[in-house]
């Protein structure tokens, strides 16, 4: 198939399932255009079969805001009829979703049918979607689209419960390679950590794009309780407008020196293996992929029971869950993990064995074909 992707290619989950996704059609033998405002930050070493397109913004004076959903718009009809494009994959419904029903309509005019699938993955739904200047249209974006699919069955019930939408949507859940995302060895991993950590330092790590929704200021309240029990340090990955917060309370807890913030990190399956746990304790998240990539590394997660995350992880099995702001219990079940090998290795154990059976790309991937097959199929447009 050749098949467009539109995402938000900032450091963010819906971007980076995007474009894993697109690498992993790729490797199948498709191929994939990436259309959006800036080349997605995780498109590095493995791009064969993929090409981007950069859509053109015009800062024209009266404009007092850069219309980029019109802009958006033009580039996928654009893209579309120049590659023949089978169908678009739009991923966070606003306003991807309008632009590729927009790019549909344009090339109608044409006589020539592009299909439009819409991925939902969370805020697009939970935040974005319910203020009530856009939920009419991230509504009518659903209904328009010709097939729709959520990361988790929360997140489906969810838009099906607010939105009142009629049309059926079907879960795939978000995925990880599970050969990128491994465990490595002992001597590799020994080395990675000594850049972090003192011999026999504990690592812990929280990524996220530093949003108030993640909670990243509650990761630093976690370590500094288990700092005070167990020789740490911590990893912050990612950047956003909570960063600056985080700094402030590392210096206020005296704990500043411990805790690397490394920013934006492009290959992120290199870090999470040197860390023993992960600290995920978001106020909300529709799958939780980070204590995925996490666990296919081995690193268990100490996270928060709200939205899809139950459906990942189980309490006690592959990781810990918690009320949100429950820092002083997530610290003290990080205390009791750290402490304890044998039942440290075990839910590792868990959770690399739930990603294999249930997430590998080699599980998931073929599912988006499926769904594109029938999309193609309802639109009388098959692909030989």
């Amino acid at each position: 198939m050749k098949i467009g992707i539109t995402c938000y290619p900032t450091y963010g989950g819906s971007g980076v399932v995007a474009t894993e996704l697109g690498i992993e059609l790729a490797a199948n033998g498709h191929e994939v255009h990436f259309i959006t405002y800036s080349q997605p930050f995780r498109l590095t070493g493995r791009e064969h079969g993929i090409s981007y397109h950069e859509v053109p913004v015009s800062n024209y004076p009266l404009f007092e805001y850069p219309p980029y959903d019109l802009a958006l718009a033009t580039r996928m009809s654009e893209v579309a009829a120049y590659y023949q494009l089978d169908l678009l994959h739009v991923h966070y419904a606003i306003p991807h979703s309008i632009s590729a029903y927009l790019a549909r309509q344009m090339l109608a005019e044409k006589n020539r049918r592009l299909p439009f699938v819409t991925t939902l993955h969370g805020t697009d739904i939970t935040l974005v979607g319910l203020d009530h200047s856009y939920l009419p249209i991230t509504r009518f974006g659903i209904e328009q689209s010709d097939g729709v699919t959520a990361i988790s069955n929360y997140l489906r019930d969810q838009t099906v419960r607010q939105f009142k939408v009629k049309r059926e949507i079907e879960v795939i859940p978000n995925f990880v390679n599970c050969d990128v995302y491994t465990p490595l060895s002992p001597e590799v991993r020994e080395a990675g950590r000594a850049q972090y950590a003192e011999p026999g330092e504990k690592i812990l790590i929280h990524l996220s794009n530093f949003r108030p929704v993640k909670r990243a200021v509650d990761a630093v309240e976690v370590f500094a309780r288990v700092v005070e029990h167990i020789p740490a340090r911590l990893l912050l990955v990612g950047d956003g407008p909570d960063r600056s917060q985080a700094e402030w309370l590392a210096r206020r807890k005296g704990i500043q020196e411990r805790i690397h913030f490394l920013g934006k990190q492009a290959s992120v399956n290199d870090l999470l293996p040197l860390a023993d746990l992960m600290l995920m304790p978001s106020e909300l998240e529709s799958f939780g992929l980070v204590a995925l990539e996490a666990m296919a590394c081995k690193v268990p997660s100490i996270a928060t029971e709200v939205g899809g995350i139950p459906e990942l992880i189980e309490d006690g099995v592959n990781g810990r869950l918690f009320p949100v702001g429950g820092v002083e219990a997530m610290a003290q079940a990080a205390v009791d993990l750290l402490s304890d090998d044998a039942k440290h290795a075990a839910m590792a154990a868990a959770g690399r064995q739930t990603a294999q059976q249930r997430y590998c790309a080699s599980k998931i991937i073929p599912l988006y074909e499926a769904f594109y097959d029938r999309v193609l199929e309802r639109a009388g447009a098959g692909v030989s």
